[in-house]
């Protein structure tokens, strides 16, 4: 029975592991991850239920400095959620010094006044000697809660992470029912699966231009669900790369979304996909809102 609950905001620069680690935590995928930055758009509730206690997970878009009106909805994003929150996990690589991005976001958690832990990523990637070092620089820049060394690829000292989480538990009703592993519905995941895959598939800018609407969402009596699924990006010479030749490239887009969507549905799948040109929308407030980057 759950008798507690957590907050915890993950935060971080683009690429550092945070998607990677609530997906290990939550033990299932419930944000989408890939090798390139700020794959993350929006904030993502994951909630995992261990013991009396309801484990609610805030993975957030990386900080970064902006160059359009969407970049600038994303930091906000991540500056909002450091705030209100039990505790913050910032999420760091093992580089033996302090970068920019996280330089501010612990002056936002000095600010925001919200307990800290420090976790290291990756450390499959570094020797034993340089991680200490790691951790003495941090310790010196600030006095976190708690610093966690783990490899959240390989699953390596999550649960010891999770039990630093529990420390924050506050006595209440759990806020997430049974079963509930995200707050996503699953129209906005159908569309976060797509757009991995143009990450994954796409080079350059091109990917970081688009943006995913699904159209049409319906089950038939046999259980099988229909898919219309819009692919927009801000350039016609972008519309041609992401359809490539003959095709190609859209259909192996759609057959490789397919697949993860089916797993989360548990059920098959019809998709059809279209791709659409709206130039500049990742500066244009309405296309941003309507594309469902809003904080309300």
């Amino acid at each position: 029975m759950i008798t507690k609950a957590a907050m915890i905001t993950i935060a971080g620069r683009p690429n550092v592991g945070k998607s990677t680690l609530v997906n290990a935590l939550a033990g299932e995928k419930v944000a989408i991850v890939t090798n390139k930055p700020q794959t993350t758009r929006n904030r993502i509730f994951a909630v995992v239920n261990k013991g009396d206690t309801q484990f609610v997970l805030l993975d957030t878009p990386g900080f970064h400095k902006a160059k359009t009106r969407l970049g600038d909805y994303m930091v906000k994003i991540v500056k909002d959620s450091v705030a209100d929150v039990d505790a913050v996990a910032l999420i760091v690589e093992p580089i033996d010094h302090i970068g920019t991005q996280e330089e501010l976001l612990i002056e936002q958690i000095k600010s925001s006044e919200v307990p800290a832990i420090l976790v290291i990523n990756k450390i499959d990637m570094v020797k034993k000697e340089d991680l200490l070092k790691i951790i003495a620089r941090y310790a010196e820049a600030y006095k976190f809660d708690a610093i966690i060394p783990i490899s959240a690829r390989k699953k390596e000292n999550i649960d010891d992470l999770l039990k630093e989480f529990e420390k924050y538990a506050q006595d209440g009703p759990q806020l997430f029912p049974d079963g509930m592993v995200t707050d996503q519905p699953e129209k906005q995941v159908v569309a976060e699966l797509v757009r991995e895959k143009l990450l994954i598939c796409l080079d350059r800018e091109i990917p970081h231009g688009t943006a995913v609407e699904v159209t049409k969402f319906s089950e038939r009596e046999d259980g099988i669900i229909d898919l219309d699924v819009t692919i927009y990006c801000e350039k016609q010479s972008h519309k041609g790369m992401i359809i490539g030749k003959n095709g190609e490239m859209l259909k192996k887009i759609g057959q490789m979304a397919r697949t993860d969507i089916e797993k989360f549905m548990g059920t098959k799948v019809f998709l059809q996909t279209w791709v659409k040109v709206k130039e500049n929308w990742r500066d244009n407030q309405t296309a941003i809102k309507n594309f469902g980057y809003t904080n309300e």
